[in-house]
């Protein structure tokens, strides 16, 4: 069965009961937000300047909390209450509390206050279609500001699978499964079709794929769709 990606949804993975037998369900929360920044995230930002930022799907919030350490003022926004919980108290933790703020928004009709000089996201797929999402992302950038999409790379033979247990707990904001579910992975393409030429720069459209540590620290590798483009107007 497909996956409803709704506030339940969430609110089951971060409570720790998204795992399927054999998980240790009390320990996936911490596991997801133990993971260090995206490294496409560092090396698409490192030509920026620092504004105004918002973080699509923040989970526990590793990503927003880098930017903040690097100058971004920063909002992370998502719908699962409990990732939140956590971002908060790592922004504490780490003294960024003053450059950082956390929203509990479904990102499906939310509408921010303000346009950000980069929006970004990492992974997220919430309850509509992909590029739909990615879309609304593009509407929240300023004027000559940045967007950054990193997502699961929608591969050959993937669209013939369908319906499998969408594993968990391997990133940050959401997951780095390297068998993601069909509705939530898009090709480079894809994304940049969504993006006006008069209105937007593609800076990168990549496709590409690398190891990391899975379930259990056996390494995984992980297809990812990457796609930064700046706003011209």
């Amino acid at each position: 069965m497909a996956h409803e990606f709704d506030r339940a949804y969430w609110d089951d993975i971060w409570a720790g009961a998204g795992g399927g037998a054999g998980d240790d369900d009390g320990d996936r929360p911490a596991a997801m937000a133990a993971n260090p920044p995206n490294p496409h995230l560092i090396r698409e930002t490192s030509r920026l300047v620092p504004g105004t930022a918002l973080e699509a799907g923040c989970g526990a919030g590793t990503e927003a909390l880098w930017l903040a350490s690097q100058g971004w003022q920063v909002t992370g926004a998502d719908i699962a209450a409990e990732a939140l919980t956590i971002a908060a108290r790592r922004s504490a933790e780490l003294g960024l509390s003053g450059r950082v703020s956390w929203v509990e928004a479904d990102l499906t009709v939310w509408e921010p206050p303000a346009r950000y000089d980069l929006v970004t996201t990492h992974y997220a797929h919430p309850a509509i279609p992909q590029l739909d999402f990615y879309e609304r992302l593009a509407g929240w950038v300023a004027p000559r500001g940045t967007l950054l999409i990193v997502g699961h790379l929608q591969r050959v033979g993937h669209l013939q699978r369908v319906g499998h247990r969408h594993a968990h707990g391997q990133h940050a904001g959401h997951d780095r499964s390297p068998q993601p579910p069909v509705e939530a992975s898009a090709t480079a393409q894809g994304i940049t079709d969504r993006l006006e030429a008069d209105r937007w720069e593609i800076v990168t459209a990549e496709e590409a794929s690398r190891e990391m540590p899975g379930h259990g620290g056996a390494p995984v590798t992980v297809h990812d769709v990457v796609v930064t483009a700046t706003r011209r107007h």
